[in-house]
């Protein structure tokens, strides 16, 4: 069983063009929270970043934000969050959050949710941690990531152990159950037969 005391959450800083996007991610914030699970984010108060930080807060729940200083200086910080981490870099950041979590999952966003959340995949895939990974979607939002990610297992880029340790969905409770029973398999990186071939 993998307990979950710190979930990181990595989401878009503006809202997405649909309302329930900021709608299930305030949702997921108090789900959280009811959880007695600490929220780990990018500290920011705007977008489904706040909304998921307003939703634990609001629930009665702990919000720890990380950010670099010059987006706080723009004033996008969230003021209100049980810690706030200031950080100088964005490498510091994603260092700082991993530091603080033990379970990682990407709602809807964009290139820094995709590219932070891409980062923890790769670490896993190294076998740099055995935490659990999940994509929470929303009316379908990562259901085309999925279909790339499957065409990589497919085209030899990707292991198909690999691509089974990681979770797809848009149910927040089924993806609680299936990190807290989630148990970690190393499998080197590479096929077989092509470990020599990389510097």
């Amino acid at each position: 069983m993998h307990t979950i005391a710190s979930l990181c959450v990595y989401c878009g800083s503006s809202a997405g063009t649909r309302p329930e996007y900021a709608e299930r991610a305030f949702a997921f914030g108090e789900i959280i929270a009811r959880r007695c699970t600490a929220l780990v984010y990018g500290g920011g108060r705007v977008g489904l970043m706040g909304k998921v930080a307003d939703g634990v807060l609001a629930a009665g729940g702990r919000a720890i934000g990380v950010i670099p200083r010059h987006l706080m200086d723009k004033e996008v910080g969230h003021t209100g969050l049980t810690e706030l981490h200031v950080v100088e870099t964005m490498h510091e950041r994603k260092t700082r959050m991993y530091e603080l979590s033990d379970a990682f999952v990407a709602l809807p966003g964009g290139f820094g949710t995709l590219d932070e959340m891409f980062e923890m995949l790769t670490w896993a895939q190294l076998g740099l941690h055995t935490y659990p990974c999940a994509f929470l979607g929303t009316r379908g939002f990562y259901t085309p990531l999925e279909q790339g990610i499957d065409h990589m297992v497919e085209e030899g880029f990707v292991r198909a152990e690999q691509r089974e340790s990681l979770w797809f969905g848009e149910d927040a409770q089924a993806m609680f159950t299936w990190m807290e029973n989630y148990e970690a398999v190393y499998t080197p990186k590479w096929l077989p037969g092509e470990a020599g071939d990389h510097a």
